[in-house]
């Protein structure tokens, strides 16, 4: 069962290592998406085996683990099939596509080692890992914009990590007074089984700064002010990667954190909290949505709105919130990743990410113009994608549990929110293609990598908007390990 559990961080890495030898050879660019199918097999299994722990307790995976390994591999794939003809279309050197090949896969692996982490420590290492190959990705141009994105990237996620390793010293402290035993301290079962014993006031504090900390780098208020920049400047690819499911990955760890705050302090200190940054993530992303004129940072911003709404759902906490919000996270994995890989391929065509220099790009380019299209719609939660599903659980728990006040400004925020990004969206893909010296051509059929790509994720959010059979148990089984009720 070890090979079964360290496959989604080994298949990466061996990736990442042939790509460093071989890299020269074009043929390699393809072993992402190979390893990216591993990763989601690999989920699978996993998820039919049942909890395991393998390498001495270090990694352990539980059905959460299991679903978490699932979003990665399914975001990866078509990130991974649409990365050569990205590549290729930017006139890459081999030096180029050999360090591109070496980071993702790096990073799909600290994503996974993240996951199936069964420590807090670990866990903050392989996040803080993320951070660090993803900032190279962020500088992948190696323009001055680029650059400086990728400083900004690293500072304040640097920041919001250093937050998340204070509260883990502290959590650590609380451990050992209460006589966790030493090898347990930071064991995120052990602490969840001891929590009673921790103190309240040292878990309170210890508890914010994890939630401020590791929701820094789920693009969080407040500090969220690295996500627009990055997303902009980062290789549509990576972008994909970024906000499908780094983010979650972030998110992974607050969920963790909840369950052991729940247990040592109550349900209502971590609801409070969590309530105040969705409202407030959510009131950003609307605020900075209207004025938006860059299509690519709209995308970014719009991240931040689903953040905030995987937020509100885990503030509500109940057994439906709980399995509505890890849907959503699969469901926005899927189709952001659409709408980055998308955006890449306009801008490789326009020159530019600005929404007034693109018009028309769906007559000119039908495939891409439609697939964006569709993966705007999913984002905003049209029927039939499932983040209408997740949205809908999510506001329906909500007013059960008794937060209508706060559901009923979550859809005002979200209503202005979807006006701001159709009306943009709408402006690119309607109305007459420009014309003249400095007008876009798009290809009517991009490479089949890059079609793959597109349609691969758009097509699994839509079957599991119809039907969730085959996530239906996994789904209900995770959010029982958070402890919903």
């Amino acid at each position: 069962m070890s090979l079964l559990l360290t496959a989604p961080i080994g298949l990466p890495l061996l990736a990442s290592a042939a790509h460093a030898v071989l890299g020269r050879w074009r043929g390699t660019s393809w072993l992402g998406a190979a390893a990216a199918a591993g990763v989601l097999a690999s989920g699978i299994a996993l998820a039919a085996a049942g909890p395991r722990t393998g390498l001495d307790g270090l990694l352990r995976a539980d059905a959460l683990s299991a679903f978490m390994v699932i979003v990665i591999g399914a975001v990866a794939l078509p990130a991974m099939l649409a990365s050569p003809a990205y590549l290729a279309a930017e006139d890459a050197s081999a030096r180029d596509r050999r360090r591109y090949g070496v980071l993702t896969q790096a990073f799909v692996a600290a994503m996974a080692l993240a996951v199936l982490a069964a420590s807090l420590g670990t866990l903050w290492v392989a996040i803080e890992a993320t951070t660090i190959v993803t900032a190279f990705l962020v500088g992948h141009r190696r323009t001055r914009n680029a650059t400086e994105a990728a400083w900004k990237y690293v500072v304040i996620c640097s920041a919001g990590i250093a937050l998340a390793f204070l509260g883990v010293t502290l959590l650590h402290f609380a451990a050992q007074h209460a006589h966790v035993p030493s090898s347990g301290s930071l064991d995120w079962a052990e602490l969840a089984a001891h929590a009673g014993r921790l103190d309240p006031d040292v878990t309170r504090i210890a508890v914010a700064l994890l939630v401020v900390g590791f929701g820094a780098k789920a693009g969080l208020a407040p500090l969220h002010a690295w996500l627009p920049d990055a997303h902009s400047q980062a290789p549509a690819p990576v972008s994909a990667l970024m906000s499908g499911v780094l983010l979650s990955v972030a998110f992974y760890a607050v969920l963790r954190v909840k369950v052991i705050a729940d247990a040592a302090l109550g349900a209502g200190f971590v609801r409070a909290l969590l309530l105040v940054i969705a409202l407030a993530s959510l009131a950003l992303a609307a605020a900075l949505l209207l004025g938006q004129r860059d299509y690519k940072r709209m995308l970014a911003y719009s991240s931040i709105e689903h953040m905030g709404l995987l937020a509100l759902g885990a503030a509500i906490g109940t057994r439906l919130a709980m399995a509505a919000v890890l849907l959503h996270v699969l469901g926005h994995g899927l189709a952001k990743s659409a709408a980055f890989l998308a955006a890449g391929h306009v801008q490789q065509a326009a020159g530019t990410s600005r929404i007034g220099a693109v018009r028309g790009f769906a007559a000119r380019s039908p495939l891409v113009g439609g697939a964006f299209g569709a993966a705007v719609l999913a984002l905003l939660g049209f029927p039939p994608f499932s983040l209408f599903a997740s949205e809908i659980a999510v506001f329906r728990a909500g007013f059960a549990a008794g937060l209508g006040w706060a559901v009923a400004a979550a859809l005002v925020l979200l209503l202005v929110a979807t006006a701001a990004v159709a009306a943009g969206t709408a402006r690119m893909l309607l109305g007459g293609p420009r014309t003249g010296p400095g007008a876009a051509t798009f290809p009517s059929r991009p490479p089949l990598g890059a079609a793959a790509g597109l349609l691969l994720g758009l097509s699994a959010c839509a079957a599991l908007g119809v039907s969730l059979w085959p996530l239906h148990t996994l789904l209900l089984d995770a959010a029982a390990v958070l402890g919903a009720p």
